[in-house]
């Protein structure tokens, strides 16, 4: 009888052995797919995935019983949001203007990351009228041109990445000449 427990107990040992390896090998290839899936199809899952464990949750304190501090919880929620909203009113166009804000500095950053780059069909009389000088000025004069229009046109101080391009580029064909 005893030899019979220690078979079963070994047996139990071997199973649970058996599947920790199993999840082991699950979680590997889960991690493979899941390092070459694109942040936006992850970002997808995610969601249905969170919305999926959230009503898994509920349907299991609602079937046990247990769902009663969850509207209270709503009701607490509920109320604090009735007792807030006169001062979220008051406030909203403060709140609004931050928004606003946070908005367009994200937009600035994505904009600095990806420069608008004009292209290079400028002729050489463009390039002289860009830098406001005569055609046939000297080294020195599209260098001090270049260097003064930069000073007024750099992005670091407000310009635009465009202009800033434009004056590159028409100072660099002025120059290849």
């Amino acid at each position: 009888m005893g030899n019979l427990k220690q078979t079963l107990f070994q047996e139990k040992i071997l199973i649970r052995i058996y599947l920790v390896l199993l999840l082991i090998i699950i979680a590997f290839f889960a991690l493979r797919k899941f390092l070459k899936t694109s942040p936006a199809i992850l970002a997808k899952y995610m969601k249905v995935l969170l919305l999926c464990i959230a009503g898994v949750i509920l349907i299991y304190l609602g079937v046990t019983g247990r769902l009663n501090w969850f509207f209270a919880l709503a009701g607490v929620a509920i109320a604090f949001m009735l007792r807030l909203m006169p001062a979220i009113l008051r406030y909203a166009p403060q709140l609004h203007k931050l928004w606003s804000h946070f908005n367009s500095a994200k937009q600035n950053a994505s904009q600095r990351q990806s420069p608008a780059r004009p292209t290079g069909n400028m002729s050489i009389e463009e390039a002289y009228e860009v830098l406001g000088l005569k055609i046939g000025a000297s080294e020195q004069e599209i260098i001090a041109a270049h260097r003064k229009l930069m000073q007024k046109i750099h992005p670091d101080r407000g310009g635009s990445d465009y202009l800033a391009a434009k004056i590159n580029l028409a100072k660099k064909i002025l120059l290849k000449k």
